[in-house]
């Protein structure tokens, strides 16, 4: 029966469970003593470090990171007690709301971090407190997390949940403890030196940039060793081998998301959809397919445009000019997935301007190839027509000297002698045409020769009153 439901419906019961893991550490730890103040500032802070989340890549798999564990350490310190995951989960489900997350991962990342607090506020309470129940609390905070999201993961992608709790779990464990670490001292210098709260300015900005570099660096690493390989494939080659390396790059770029190009090509519009494994389907379509609704909404901004579309999170880009575009390029992502960020829309623009280059050079590559064509053609045409002039030049030049011989013999005609004359001229006539056919006919076609086998052994040229003739006989 497990393979009868849907992952969809797995990630909601994993999060209904979440819930009620987070409900019982609640009566547990009870709701604690905390300031009238405390609330608010923690759901605004888990709010706040929420949109500022980063993501980081393992593998095909996309984790997102926030310094959200280092103000609830904090808060575990003030105080234990259900009101850290009351305020958690406002601040949590804020954030997604203004993110436009789907509705099936805003509940999961509630009741992923609602359970995750109310268990290490139990843990918290168990030990009484203070940074000693703090930092257990959050150890078991962010062993119960990674283990939640590596289980939505597995449920939706199909892989084992051993390999993906280890792939990032040293990374993650890395991560939670320096946020934790700074949560905790910033407790502490409240509690005991508030001046001191001023010194944490630096060191926190420092992890936050350090994050967000690391990001930017391993996303422009992929984007740009993708580049570097699809440039290698692509220049000198087609407009067809470019549509498929843009594609190709596009998916790989964006985590394996399913990527749609349509390349407007001369002879019409031509889809092409794949993945990051390649191109699955090429097909010649109609121009109709200017009205789907993601090219008109792609044609109308004129640049990258995310949104979700039925819970798919989308981006897409135009090619080009938006009144004459090169192609269209359409990327989606599961259902549940994360939309895509700032950065990816910064990544996305200089593999636009990647991909207009590479179809411009395919497209004057083959303008040049057929112009190429078309030159050799002429060439071959002018050659022939050479060949033709300097195997017919003698015996044109014998025809025109007996035509006018004939005009001057017709024009005065004195005797018989002048007849026999006017016969031997038209026999010469009759020898020239004759001669000059077959030079017409050998320049024309050069494998005649060949076909005809070895040339026969020519007798002497005859000499007449007009000059040289081709003797064929």
């Amino acid at each position: 029966m497990g393979r009868l439901v849907s992952p969809q419906r797995r990630v909601a019961a994993l999060g209904g469970a979440s819930l009620a893991l987070a409900l019982a550490g609640c009566l547990y730890a009870g709701w604690g003593s905390p300031a009238l103040w405390a609330p608010f500032a923690l759901a605004a802070g888990v709010a706040a470090s929420e949109l500022a989340v980063v993501h980081l890549a393992f593998g095909r798999q996309r984790w997102s990171f926030s310094c959200t564990d280092g103000a609830i350490g904090a808060a575990l310190v003030f105080a234990t007690g259900g009101w850290a995951t009351l305020a958690v989960v406002v601040g949590v489900l804020v954030a997604q709301t203004i993110r436009r997350q789907p509705r099936l991962k805003v509940w999961f990342n509630v009741a992923q971090f609602a359970a995750s607090t109310g268990v290490a506020a139990a843990f918290a309470h168990w030990l009484g407190g203070g940074l000693l129940g703090a930092s257990a609390g959050m150890g078991w905070f962010w062993l119960l997390n990674h283990a939640l999201v590596a289980g939505a993961v597995s449920m939706t992608s199909g892989r084992r949940l051993r390999g993906l709790v280890w792939a990032s779990a040293p990374m993650s464990a890395l991560h939670t403890a320096g946020n934790t670490s700074v949560g905790l001292l910033a407790a502490w210098l409240t509690l005991n030196a508030p001046l001191g709260l001023l010194g944490l300015l630096v060191p926190m900005a420092l992890l936050w940039w350090s994050y967000d570099q690391q990001t930017r660096r391993a996303a422009e690493a992929r984007l740009f060793a993708e580049l570097a390989r699809g440039q290698e494939r692509a220049t000198g080659q087609s407009v067809e081998a470019s549509a498929r390396v843009v594609l190709t790059a596009a998916a790989r770029l964006f985590g394996g998301a399913d990527v749609e190009l349509i390349l407007m090509g001369a002879d019409g519009p031509v889809r092409y959809t794949g993945d990051e494994y390649g191109v699955t389907l090429r097909e010649r379509v109609s121009s109709a397919v200017l009205d789907d609704q993601w090219v008109l909404r792609a044609l109308g901004s004129g640049g990258v445009t995310t949104g979700a579309d039925n819970g798919r999170p989308y981006c897409s880009a135009v090619l080009g000019h938006r009144q004459s575009p090169l192609a269209l390029l359409h990327a989606r992502r599961p259902r549940g997935s994360a939309g895509f960020g700032r950065r990816e829309v910064t990544l996305a623009e200089v593999l636009v301007g990647q991909a207009e280059s590479w179809l411009s050079v395919a497209d004057l590559t083959a303008s040049r190839d057929a112009a190429l064509d078309r030159a050799e053609i002429a060439d071959e045409a002018a050659k022939a027509l050479g060949d033709i002039g300097a195997n017919t030049a003698p015996s044109l030049s014998v025809l025109r000297q007996s035509a006018s011989r004939l005009a001057q013999l017709a024009a005065m005609p004195t005797g018989p002698s002048e007849v026999g004359e006017i016969v031997d001229e038209l026999h010469a006539v009759e020898r020239a045409v004759a001669s000059l056919l077959g030079a017409i006919a050998l320049a024309a076609d050069g494998d005649l020769r060949a076909v005809e086998g070895p040339e026969p052994v020519r007798a002497e040229p005859e000499w007449t009153t007009t000059g040289v003739l081709v003797d064929f006989s």
